[in-house]
């Protein structure tokens, strides 16, 4: 059989810049699913004659949400490519089995050098050596791809394309969440981490910059708990401020999070101390004006574009890696705790923010507002806090301290 195709086989997200032109890709006619054995019998709600087609209207409805826009094809590519080069079937004329087979498939994708990237890099779509997999899947990933594709199969039966989902006759167990976040930094880390940033050198003007764009992007993370692709898709305009009952000013930060939902996160009195300090360091104005287009965070030399997710993450990680080995510094007995901070990410910060929030008696409700979390537990799905509360009790309770 051939290899995977060495160019994508449906189109990237459109993100901030990115074309808008979507590539034109054909299968042969016995594959595309033109005559699918699961097609519908009734009139279809949408135009596509053929698998790609109808999977890229799909994804249709997710190009404003690049993050779960590129999860989604992913999976939808996935399964397309071992559908037609493993079975020789198209993807309309799946059945359970198959799925069952595919989901043995993800465990351990074979044979590796057709479908595993060598030494699980992670290349360029177009690139060559291009592959769909790094390696075997984990079981949670292997779970989010029978959701992701479950609610492909559900979508395109819902508009007609198909007569049947083939992943509805799976019994999945539901899974037991975990009993509590592993993923933090506990807090003689998280000072660790503070002090590897103050001990940057700040001699020049550029080390000045990258000490107070760091404490920036550090503070940001933690303060407020954001998610990368929340800080690189939020502009400086999304500050504003009000003025409580008591006529306390008070700023916020408008962010649009996972599943395009809107929410506003307490801007403390440390956070706006951060952000005029590097606002100031890059000659702009102490306070974000109204409809600024100016990124939260910009790369050095003040260069008003946002950077890319990788980019924060390298910049985080970066940082993790030089507190590693100031742990190793002090002798073997600190090994343990390097490599925990090795292992860290930029996420782990958003989970250290709210450990420490909820271990410092934050409302648990507040803290679920200001993550973003849809519900603390069934039992307090309906609970709201109100705003102004949250942001007095965040102030006082929830602080950097640098």
């Amino acid at each position: 059989m051939p290899p995977p195709p060495s160019s994508p086989v449906l189109p990237s997200s459109a993100g901030p810049g990115a074309p808008t032109v979507i590539e034109s890709v054909r299968l042969p006619a016995h594959l595309d699913g033109h005559d699918g054995a699961n097609r519908g019998s009734e009139r279809a709600q949408i135009a596509a004659d053929n698998d790609i087609d109808a999977i890229k209207a799909w994804l249709a409805r997710f190009v404003d949400t690049p993050t779960t826009f590129d999860s989604y094809r992913k999976e939808a590519e996935r399964l397309l490519l071992w559908a037609t080069l493993e079975l020789g079937k198209p993807l309309s004329s799946l059945v359970h089995e198959d799925w069952l087979r595919y989901r043995k498939f993800l465990e351990d994708p074979q044979p590796a050098e057709r479908w595993v990237s060598p030494a699980g890099r992670k290349y360029p779509r177009a690139h060559p050596a291009w592959r769909p997999f790094a390696g075997p899947l984990s079981p949670s990933s292997c779970r989010q791809a029978g959701i992701i594709l479950n609610a492909l199969f559900s979508w395109l039966v819902q508009a007609g394309y198909l007569a049947g989902n083939p992943l509805a006759l799976s019994r999945e167990r539901k899974r037991r969440a975990a009993p509590r976040i592993t993923r933090y930094l506990e807090d003689d880390l998280w000072a660790e981490v503070k002090a590897t940033i103050e001990a940057l050198p700040r001699d020049t003007p550029r080390e000045l910059e990258q000490y107070l764009r760091l404490r920036w992007l550090f503070t940001l993370l933690y303060l407020c708990g954001l998610r990368v692709s929340e800080v690189i898709g939020t502009t400086m305009g999304s500050f504003f401020a009000r003025r409580d009952k008591a006529g306390v000013q008070r700023w916020w930060l408008e962010v649009v999070g996972k599943g395009d939902k809107l929410r506003i996160v307490p801007a403390t009195s440390e956070l706006m101390a951060e952000l005029t300090r590097y606002r100031r360091a890059l000659g702009l104005t102490p306070f974000p004006l109204p409809n600024e287009t100016t990124p939260l965070f910009l790369p050095l030399g003040g260069r008003k574009r946002a950077l890319t997710r990788g980019g924060v993450h390298g910049i985080v990680k970066q940082v993790f890696e030089q507190t590693a080995e100031r742990f190793r510094a002090r002798g073997p007995d600190f090994e343990t705790e390097a490599v925990r901070v090795v292992q860290a990410s930029a996420h782990w910060l958003r989970h250290t923010a709210g450990s420490h929030m909820v271990n410092g008696d934050v409302d648990l409700r507040h803290v679920r507002d200001t993550l973003g979390h849809v519900s603390i537990g069934t039992t307090n799905t309906y609970l709201h806090s109100p705003d102004d509360a949250r942001h007095t009790e965040t102030e006082s309770k929830h602080r950097i301290a640098w």
